[in-house]
């Protein structure tokens, strides 16, 4: 499993309706690509976000389907929007992608 951890810093000017728009975004396109996804704002407790306040976790099944998404128009154009209202354009986004294998079940 590969886990797509995407952290964004989005620019002041937007609001947090505005920002729950853009990730909402994804949601239909995680059901079309085939992929688990959680999105939100930060909750942590530690508050060191550094000012990427918002994100999500994309979980793809192997590195192809991580590929086949990347290849999507509906991926690029959510990039794309992600990137214009980013601080400081792709500066304003990480991407950091963990191959790991889940945990078994504790029964």
């Amino acid at each position: 499993m590969i886990r797509h951890i995407v952290p964004i810093r989005f620019r002041d000017t937007l609001d947090e309706e505005a920002a729950e728009a853009i990730l909402g975004q994804l949601s239909p396109l995680s059901r079309r690509l085939g992929f688990c996804c959680a999105l939100g704002r930060s909750e942590s407790p530690e508050h060191i976000e550094r000012g990427y306040l918002h994100g999500f976790i994309a979980d793809f099944a192997s590195w192809s389907a991580l590929a086949a998404c990347q290849e999507d128009a509906g991926h690029t154009a959510f990039g794309a929007r992600l990137v214009s209202h980013a601080e400081g354009g792709l500066d304003g986004i990480l991407v950091f992608d963990l191959a790991f294998q889940p945990a078994p079940a504790i029964t």
